[in-house]
């Protein structure tokens, strides 16, 4: 018996019927028209709001990553809810969307932990049953971009420190290292300022993510220049590719909820980008 998580969002958060879902996730990867990207797509950032709000810009990130066949894709979300430990992953072997299970790569959990406890003193903590969406809301984009075949790393972060993203972007480097894999951090941006502040927010907080420098972004927010929800989950991903011989970060869209809903008075803001290696 697989034991599986029972999503807390399918049919609030996005699509709950299969063959709607599998429509709109296909739309907003069609609808995303990418530069060229030179060079191997080693990770992805993607924001976590509703499908309705953010899918459009999620495309992007999940556009690039189309007809890949990884065999593990580690997720690395913040975790929103009112956990005491500052990393967690679930307790499940696999997670459920209406698109299907995605298996949990029990290996890679165990692997990780170990490693993170030898690098920060502490490991994963396993949780069952969380409600945290800024993981799973990626999960379907997944399943559609990707070839099936490949098993899920899931990290929730609830540290927003530059130790232990550091140490948790070095310890996914080891797990992730030569293995076909692919890295996906989750983050929405500024919330809830006006379009005009909003927009000014989220363009310090992703150039320094584009400058591929994850103290850098650390210090916008610290300096209350920008912020991401996610900072520990995106810089901890930036610090793991830079440690798989990634290179580069591309900035593939950006966008708000007022584009969206129209009202521009208070907003979330969402980005999409690509980390990649440039081909030798």
């Amino acid at each position: 018996m697989v034991d599986v998580r029972p999503s807390p969002i399918a049919g609030r958060w996005y699509e709950g019927n299969p063959k709607a879902l599998s429509q709109s996730v296909d739309e907003f990867l069609s609808g995303a028209k990418l530069p060229e990207l030179k060079g191997e797509v080693v990770g992805v950032i993607a924001p976590h709001a509703g499908h309705i709000y953010s899918g459009a810009v999620a495309g992007y990130a999940f556009a690039a990553l189309r007809s890949r066949t990884p065999d593990l894709v580690a997720v690395i979300s913040p975790m929103h809810h009112p956990y005491h430990e500052p990393l967690l992953t679930t307790s499940h072997t696999a997670y459920w969307t209406p698109l299907g299970e995605i298996p949990v790569d029990r290996d890679a959990v165990s692997q990780l932990d170990v490693i993170l406890k030898s690098e920060l003193g502490f490991g994963l903590s396993p949780v069952a049953r969380d409600p945290e969406h800024s993981l799973e809301i990626e999960l379907p984009f997944l399943q559609r971009a990707l070839k099936s075949g490949w098993k899920l790393l899931p990290v929730m972060v609830r540290a927003q420190e530059p130790r232990v993203s550091q140490g948790l972007g070095r310890a996914l480097a080891q797990v992730l290292r030569g293995k076909d894999s692919i890295l996906v951090a989750s983050t929405d941006l500024s919330h809830y300022y006006n379009q005009t502040a909003a927009l000014r927010f989220d363009r310090a907080m992703l150039d320094a993510i584009e400058s591929f420098d994850p103290d850098a972004a650390f210090d916008v927010e610290r300096a209350g220049k920008g912020f991401a929800c996610g900072l520990g989950a995106v810089t901890a991903v930036l610090w793991a590719a830079r440690e798989l011989g990634a290179d580069k970060v591309r900035v593939l869209r950006h966008a708000t909820s007022g584009d969206v809903t129209g009202d521009y008075t208070s907003v979330v803001g969402y980005g999409a980008a690509a980390i990649l290696k440039s081909a030798k």
